[in-house]
């Protein structure tokens, strides 16, 4: 059975807890990404997403020099390395999200998309049922 440090992508683009919201959209074009874990070192303090940015930052009216920590989502779920694609898969479909971060001793080490379980399963009905399964939650759009 498949575990997640299999598939997940480990050299992770990151922001610091200090940098602003028009330095977390930069990173987000040039590594043509939605979201962003933010982490201090290598713990995780919480996810910035374009949706993040757009919902609570410009949507408020708050200027590209808004800290990060103050839109971020900060209530993530999270997985071990060692978790079964299965179990993210499930988990990443009950609580609606679609970027799982990977986390080992309070550290980042990775993170898994939900495309990535779509490309690495053996069959695609995992990944079939996670897609059909989320949808945007108010809380959990990471």
């Amino acid at each position: 059975m498949k575990k997640l440090r299999d598939i997940m992508t480990s050299d992770v683009e990151t922001c610091k807890p200090v940098d602003n919201v028009y330095e977390a959209a930069v990173k987000m074009k040039d590594h043509d990404v939605g979201a962003i874990p933010v982490c201090e070192g290598k713990q995780l303090l919480g996810m910035i997403t374009d949706r993040d940015i757009a919902v609570k930052g410009v949507a408020e009216k708050r200027p590209g020099s808004t800290q990060i920590t103050e839109i971020m989502s900060e209530h993530l779920f999270t997985a071990e390395p060692d978790m079964s694609v299965d179990e993210a898969a499930k988990l990443m479909a009950d609580k609606q999200i679609r970027r799982l971060p990977v986390v080992e001793n309070s550290r980042l080490v990775g993170i898994v998309a939900l495309g990535d379980l779509a490309v690495h399963t053996s069959t695609a009905d995992e990944a079939g049922y996670a897609l059909s399964e989320i949808s945007e939650s108010e809380h959990y759009h990471h």
